[in-house]
């Protein structure tokens, strides 16, 4: 599991709980795959992308990710408000 250091970034700005809560979301990828139906709002995205919310509410907050399926690599890419995500 990979995080971009854009993201990376993004995540340290967010607030404490938000961020504790990216981490479960990157612990829970790392050991049952991308694809993290269970999560609010959690919807594949065109390209290898998904996304899932990680506070509802206003702001809310959510997190993007990418998978490689011929390396098996996962990626975020971005951890940070809703109206900023890039998709």
């Amino acid at each position: 599991m990979l995080i971009t250091k854009k993201a990376e970034k993004q995540a340290l700005k967010l607030p404490q709980p938000v961020r504790d809560t990216l981490y479960t979301l990157m612990a829970c990828i790392r050991e049952a795959g991308p694809v993290r139906g269970e999560w609010p709002n959690y919807s594949k995205l065109p390209g290898n992308k998904h996304h899932c919310h990680l506070k509802k509410g206003k702001p809310t907050y959510v997190a993007v990710w990418t998978e490689d399926k011929t390396t098996i690599t996962v990626e975020v890419v971005y951890a940070g408000t809703h109206e900023k995500a890039p998709y």
